[in-house]
């Protein structure tokens, strides 16, 4: 069944109330490999559908993955009565109005189509390009579709879909890892992150340890796109700016980035993995967070909106479900690239420091000022005179992201896209499109273990 359909299925069921419905369905695949065999295909196909009831003030909302009649009726019920039994709400703004989302192309029938023994043949071709190297990781793609039917006059639907390769190539006392994600899988060569992630492990034998303290550091995309998406969790989101756990609290309008910097949300961007409307049904919009140096603004769903008070209103930021409780979310980061043509021309701006692949383990320390710690991993060296050296350990760093940001000497000239959707929750796929950068300032704190296995 399509999934508006459904949506206006269950609509219909809940009859006599102000409701809406969000379908969220997905039908994807994942090849998990180990030791350079693919030990683990799984197969996904599951359609959720949320119901909201307004009564009085009160909202109510129940969700089941079965979608025949008595099923629905059976959510309704569940719905109705937990917006009985709860308190009225004053931060609700009303569900969302109609509108028109844009256009835009996130579909790939190609991708689409993929089934289990396709999942294999891809993670297959990246374990043949690994060499020598055991490779772990996994080959995912899917189809994502997202319906949302309202009472009052809402009816949106987009199919999106994602391919992404992960690969960690490793043995005993190295280890290297890349991963590469598109909305068509057309675009995505396995063998291209199963090479990249060998030869970063070939690279990473004997490590050395380093002492803490602050170093000039080149940070691979894959960093770069660990460590925006952190920071915006708290400091981009519209909840965090009215509770004041955002670095952009009280700021907006000072410079305090690097003039090189520029940062936005824009899940419009089909060079990303696009999305035309938010979780609440309102339309996205392109949101300008950080433009050369100055912070310029959050992300807004109706709820931070409405809390914000007059002049604001939602820019498409509502997360699902597992996410509310961070408030609207950018999904879409992307900065800016500058005139680096590759990571070797950056680690010669950086002169002497440190060159760090990808982070591991994030937390975040303290929101307000941006603070995140973590370990770096998989290929992180030593850079002397300008070149990529010895290999390092392991390394735990606690930064503040707008020091990081703060002086930022080069950036390269061609953006990546990073997946960043862990495939803990039902499939929604994101991504950051990020260059890799140098910064004047990183701040190690200790050392761990070594790489490889």
């Amino acid at each position: 069944m399509k999934t508006l359909e459904l949506a206006e299925r269950a609509l219909k069921a809940a009859e006599g109330d102000e409701a809406e419905v969000l379908v969220h369905a997905e039908h994807s695949g994942v090849a998990r490999f180990a030791s350079s065999e693919v030990h683990q295909p799984t197969l996904i196909d599951n359609t959720g559908v949320r119901l909201r009831i307004v009564r009085d003030g009160k909202v109510g909302s129940a969700y089941t993955n079965r979608i025949g009649d008595e099923a629905l009726a059976e959510l309704v019920r569940r719905a109705g009565e937990v917006a009985d039994s709860a308190r009225p709400d004053p931060h609700f703004p009303g569900l969302a109005p109609p509108a028109n989302p844009p256009a835009v192309n996130g579909y790939d029938e190609e991708t689409a189509v993929l089934g289990a023994d396709d999942q294999a043949r891809l993670a297959a071709a990246a374990i043949e390009a690994a060499g020598e190297f055991g490779l772990y990781g996994y080959f995912t793609s899917g189809v994502t579709e997202l319906a949302i039917a309202s009472t009052t006059g809402v009816r949106h639907h987009q199919a999106m879909t994602d391919a992404v390769c992960l690969c960690l190539a490793a043995v005993e006392g190295k280890s290297g890892w890349s991963v590469r994600t598109s909305s068509r899988v057309g675009d995505l060569t396995p063998a291209e992150p199963a090479e990249e992630a060998a030869a970063k492990a070939a690279r990473t034998g004997g490590a050395q340890e380093i002492e803490p303290g602050p170093y000039r550091a080149v940070l691979e995309p894959y960093a770069v796109a660990d460590l925006l998406t952190w920071f915006a969790y708290d400091s981009f989101s519209g909840l965090g700016f009215i509770e004041e756990r955002s670095f952009l609290a009280g700021r907006l309008g000072e410079k305090a980035l690097d003039e090189k910097v520029s940062i936005s949300d824009d899940a419009l961007d089909e060079r990303g993995l696009p999305k035309a409307f938010d979780f609440d049904g309102v339309p996205k919009q392109r949101v300008q967070l950080v433009e050369d140096g100055v912070l310029k603004g959050v992300v807004w769903d109706r709820e931070s909106a409405a809390r914000a008070g007059e002049g604001v209103e939602s820019t498409g930021h509502a997360p699902p479900d597992a996410w509310k409780y961070l408030g609207p979310q950018p999904f879409a980061l992307s900065m800016d690239g500058g005139e680096a043509g590759s990571y070797d021309e950056l680690a010669e701006l950086v002169g002497d420091g440190i060159y760090v692949t990808r982070l591991h383990y994030l937390s975040i320390v303290q929101p307000r000022e941006g603070v995140l710690t973590g370990m770096t991993k998989d290929g992180t060296f030593r850079i002397r005179d300008g070149k990529v050296a010895e290999p390092l350990v392991n390394l735990r760093f606690t930064v503040a992201l707008p020091d990081v940001l703060a002086d930022v000497p080069g950036l390269t000239r061609d953006p990546m896209l990073v997946n960043q959707n862990e495939l803990y929750d039902d499939r929604y796929p994101f991504a950051a499109r990020v260059p890799g950068i140098t910064t004047a300032k990183f701040n190690i704190t200790g050392t761990g273990s070594g790489p490889g296995l």
